[in-house]
């Protein structure tokens, strides 16, 4: 053997180990979690905590997001009477090691800046606050959403069906953060559910308006996830480098109408179902691609909303397949009551059951 083929094989040879030393690393964190717990029959897997919403100072409302969308989509829910307060899962703030699942240290580092927190929530007054402040009022909020997002694939793989009252930060990538997107939520999602739910496939539907590209970079060689991105491709990211690495991409331009939409949505599911059969769908919902959404810039109408939410809900049920749905982007106030209605409407025909009985699953 020369030289040179004793280097090459000893190079490989480590690169190998360090990998399975990652590996059994990530590994041992998620099986020491505590995000998974035990959750009883008489709570619904629909999963919320005050602590989502961000407020401060108004600070939140330098950003076109709401960001009090997700309690207000509850309290929506209660009025119509579809919903107790009590029965609703309150998950658990994901904690440094939890994210170190997917984010190295440096990243996490990164966050001790107030001024990177500001770049990646797009709200430039927030790198002039106290980074314990920032912690505390901005990114707290987002750790307890990955703890409900991660949460959600569990009660999803028990009763069929789970829905995350937030998450879906689809632009946040192990390494860096962006577009209001600080941790991500749906690739810790499906590395927990790989490790604790022994689930080897997993499809992620990404309906937000914009392109995906956290999770797309982060899946990018791995064959057990396949990504089905339907995005405006004229706004945000622009990830060029991210869209390599969608399995099926459907672009939906500007000004795309609510039939057109629709149906293209029914003819990416069909192909969807001939090239995977996943154990697990991850169901990016977005609503900003509501007509009159500032940075969605799509036309489709409230109920263009729910018949696709029921769709994808029924994608998966006809395949018995278990289902995460997070609520993802939204940019107008009309977001929470759209999202409140579709899971009104998902619950009349029957898809999700927010009223079953105590011990009913």
């Amino acid at each position: 053997m020369s030289s040179t083929t004793a280097g090459s094989f000893s190079s490989t040879s480590t690169a190998a180990a360090k990998n399975d030393e990652a590996e059994t690393l990530r590994r041992n964190r998620i099986l020491s979690s505590k995000l998974y717990f035990d959750v009883p029959p008489s709570k619904v897997p629909l999963i919320y905590s005050p602590s989502y919403d961000i407020a401060f100072l108004g600070i939140e409302k330098l950003h076109p997001f709401d960001s009090s969308k997700w309690g207000r989509i509850c309290q929506f829910l209660i009025v119509a009477g579809l919903l107790e307060k009590k029965r609703i899962v309150e998950p658990l703030e994901s904690t440094k090691d939890d994210l170190l699942v997917v984010h190295p240290e440096s990243y996490l580092n990164s966050l001790k800046s107030s001024s990177n927190v500001a770049i990646i929530v797009e709200v430039p007054p927030v790198a002039v606050l106290p980074n314990c402040v920032v912690q505390q009022k901005v990114l707290s909020p987002f750790r307890k959403q990955v703890g409900g997002t991660i949460l959600a694939a569990k009660l999803a793989k028990e009763r069929g069906w789970a829905i995350n009252v937030g998450g879906g930060f689809h632009h946040c990538s192990a390494a860096k953060g962006g577009g209001f997107c600080a941790y991500a939520d749906i690739s810790l999602c499906i590395h927990f559910a790989f490790a604790r739910l022994n689930i080897s496939r997993v499809m992620i539907i990404d309906l937000d308006a914009h392109q995906g590209n956290g999770h797309e970079l982060d899946f990018s060689s791995d064959r057990r996830v396949y990504i089905l991105d339907m995005y405006n491709p004229h706004i945000y990211p622009f990830d060029y480098e991210a869209r390599r690495y969608i399995d099926q991409q459907i672009e939906v331009p500007t000004g795309t109408l609510t039939s057109d939409y629709l149906s293209k949505l029914d003819e990416a599911l069909e192909v969807a179902s001939r090239n995977f059969s996943p154990e697990l769908i991850v169901y990016n919902a977005g609503t900003d691609i509501l007509d009159g959404d500032p940075l969605g810039r799509l036309k489709i109408s409230p109920e263009g909303i729910a018949t696709r939410d029921e769709k994808v809900f029924s994608f998966a049920r006809e395949r018995s397949i278990p289902l995460v749905m997070l609520t993802s982007g939204g940019y107008m106030k009309s977001s929470a009551r759209v999202i409140a209605d579709s899971i009104i409407n998902l619950s009349k025909k029957s898809f999700i059951d927010l009223q079953s009985s105590p011990g009913k699953i």
